[in-house]
């Protein structure tokens, strides 16, 4: 008869392999608006400035660059088999066209090939962007007063909660899965930028939406990385976008968040509409390279605050 000693630290064995033997996948909330969304063109499209700056204009003429990579021998898009997207009603391993559209591109493909390539645990990128969307009033954060919680707050932490909970509801191959929620990476800000109003509380409001969040989802000191809203490139002159980006990048220098908030500086990633397939500098000039550098700046960032 095994003595109660033994009985415990058998128990206490089996209890450690079950808790090492679960399988984990980390989790990476992408909030923002129509450029988290993403409007980087996928395919070429000969009308919109012969394809120039689309993904596939990329991968055809910079074999050395890392959109090479992003296809396989026979020139398709490859999925990744680590990395999954789930961006409101879609879902799906990671790969080019998770866009707004299934032609169109965001952050998610420069973050999670990052993230992808340096964390041994498979990884889940929870999308949850709408275009047409502020800070000062749709994401509005609890803590901001006024007309708080805005509608969109309120959304992304119903919609966050539900796939943490269960991630494999909707992805069939994260069935079994515990959720780990290692960071939220934010792009955001144009509809601040055109209302003054909101962008003389722009700082505090993020300020505000950092602390809700993490409070929220009871994640304190949760990574946070914010990818500045730099879409006129360093041109900008405009008073309303210089102040908005001033108060991004003024938010990750606040004490409380030295280390666990990161400001992403986006201005360098323009490309001018020669460059791109279209003008439309609010989206970026549908340029792919510049949302892709946007979203492996976020990666690396994020990576950098959880010390890897």
């Amino acid at each position: 008869m095994l003595k109660p000693i033994l009985i415990c630290v058998l128990c206490l064995l089996t209890a450690g392999r079950g808790i090492a033997d679960e399988k984990q996948v980390s989790v990476f909330l992408l909030i923002g608006q129509s450029n988290m969304e993403g409007h980087g063109r996928v395919s070429i499209e000969p009308q919109r400035n012969a394809g120039r700056g689309s993904l596939q204009w990329l991968a055809d003429n910079r074999p050395d660059s890392p959109f090479s990579r992003l296809r396989d021998a026979s020139g398709q898009w490859i999925e990744r088999d680590d990395v999954w997207v789930h961006y409101l009603e879609r879902h799906g391993r990671l790969k080019a066209g998770f866009g707004v559209q299934p032609d169109r591109m965001g952050p998610e493909l420069g973050f999670g090939m990052v993230v992808g390539d340096s964390l041994s645990q498979p990884v889940l990128l929870v999308k949850l962007a709408w275009g047409g969307k502020s800070l000062g009033g749709d994401f509005r954060p609890p803590s901001a007063g006024g007309s708080a919680p805005g509608a969109y707050y309120t959304e992304v932490l119903q919609r966050a909660k539900r796939v943490l909970a269960d991630p494999g509801a909707e992805i069939p191959e994260l069935r079994g899965f515990r959720s780990q929620l290692l960071g939220i990476g934010w792009h955001q800000g144009w509809n601040d930028r055109v209302n003054q109003a909101f962008n003389d509380e722009y700082e505090r409001n993020m300020a505000h939406f950092i602390r809700d969040i993490r409070r929220d989802l009871q994640a304190p000191g949760l990574p946070f990385v914010i990818a500045e809203t730099g879409m006129s490139g360093e041109q900008e002159r405009h008073p309303r976008a210089l102040s908005l980006m001033k108060a991004q990048a003024a938010v990750a220098e606040y004490p409380e968040f030295r280390g666990n908030v990161a400001f992403v500086g986006t201005k360098k990633f323009y490309r001018a509409p020669e460059d791109s397939p279209l003008k439309q500098e609010y989206h970026w000039n549908g340029n792919a390279e510049t949302y892709y550098l946007i979203g492996e700046g976020m990666g690396r960032a994020m990576l950098g605050l959880l010390g890897k």
